[in-house]
């Protein structure tokens, strides 16, 4: 079944399931979870816990073996799976599936995966994991940027700290995308705060600027028109050392992407059909980013950006003079909406 992790507390209190799954690509709220499943399961009596970690070279043997097995140590145990790549394989798949037909008694399992594609979630063992009965599926969600605030006024509040709006939000902008961050700093400024009011001032001499940012961030920040936003996590990515090519090609395969739907869209295509036949289909949360992407810019602009981001690639090759940030600037404030002015001679 799937869970929440607002859930979570309430189905702990019913007692344990014989599998739990988590999964997702925040390190602090996956790593929360799985935490309160391991304090939940220590409660109940489990005083062993063993921890396998698969790899390409894993033997899967060591699952049945060890459901086979008594505990030599403990009446009750947790199993911890750890599944970086989030892929079993087929051995795996049948492994888990297995175990989920006939979990071991005063046995709890916990698998620990990264956010699943479609595709995988479709796969026989992912939809056993999700939906039987034996086990809960508690994906993590990532926090927006919009969330982010909301989200760091009840943690601060956990912490015995109340915070004026302007320190939550400089506090927001500058974690952003790093909850661990976030986390980190909060505990830091219960120090500060003795007597559990934030201000602004306290915010900018304590808190460093440890916002982390991806491509994909950056791609959602242009779609939504919001050029600021798009520069900061420009600037970001290259302080953190992301190499231009990389944010080159995820612009232009979004910028590609949405040419094709400009083009498709001016030939009297509907709307969701062109969703629906691009591949992977687009998924419904992103619908609405793209719809108004694609009502705020002709099909000529798509592709005279493509042609900009051609350039741009020309310019890290080092076959065309100039900077390749510099460029990528130029092609973020124009879908974002930004005139740009250049100099003629």
């Amino acid at each position: 079944m799937k869970a929440s992790p607002a859930q979570l507390e309430r189905l702990l209190d019913k007692g344990l399931s014989p599998v739990y799954v988590v999964s997702g690509d925040d390190p602090l709220l996956g790593g929360e979870v799985a935490d309160r499943i391991r304090l939940a399961c220590r409660q109940a009596g489990s005083e062993e816990r063993q921890v396998f970690h698969v790899e390409r070279s894993f033997d899967w043997g060591q699952l049945h073996d060890v459901s086979h097995s008594l505990s030599l140590f403990a009446q009750k145990r947790l199993i911890e799976l750890r599944i970086p790549g989030g892929k079993p394989g087929d051995e795996g798949g049948k492994a888990l599936l297995q175990w989920l037909e006939q979990p071991p008694e005063d046995t709890t399992l916990l698998v620990l995966l990264p956010k699943l594609d479609g595709s995988t979630q479709r796969s026989k063992w992912a939809k056993a994991l999700i939906e039987h009965a034996h086990s809960c599926f508690i994906q993590i969600w990532p926090i927006e940027a919009h969330q982010l605030p909301g989200w760091m006024r009840d943690r601060l509040a956990s912490a015995g700290i109340s915070a004026s709006p302007e320190a939550i939000d400089l506090l927001s902008a500058r974690v952003e995308g790093n909850l661990l961050a976030a986390s980190q700093e909060i505990e830091k400024l219960k120090l500060f705060c003795s007597d559990g009011k934030l201000d602004l001032d306290t915010v900018q001499q304590v808190v460093a600027d440890s916002a982390r940012f991806d491509v994909f961030i950056l791609s959602d920040a242009l779609l939504k028109g919001e050029a600021e936003q798009a520069l900061r996590i420009l600037q970001g990515l290259r302080g953190e050392g992301v190499e231009a090519p990389i944010i080159l090609w995820a612009l232009s395969r979004e910028i590609r992407s949405l040419a094709t739907m400009a083009m498709d869209l001016q030939r009297g295509m509907p709307l969701e059909r062109i969703f629906s036949s691009q591949r992977p289909p687009v998924w419904d949360k992103r619908k609405p980013l793209l719809t108004k992407a694609l009502q705020r810019h002709p099909t000529s602009a798509w592709e005279s950006w493509l042609r900009d981001a051609q350039a741009i690639d020309e310019q890290i090759k080092g076959q065309q003079p100039g900077s390749a940030w510099d460029g990528l600037t130029r092609l973020a404030l124009a879908v974002c909406g930004v005139a740009i002015l250049t100099q003629t001679a």
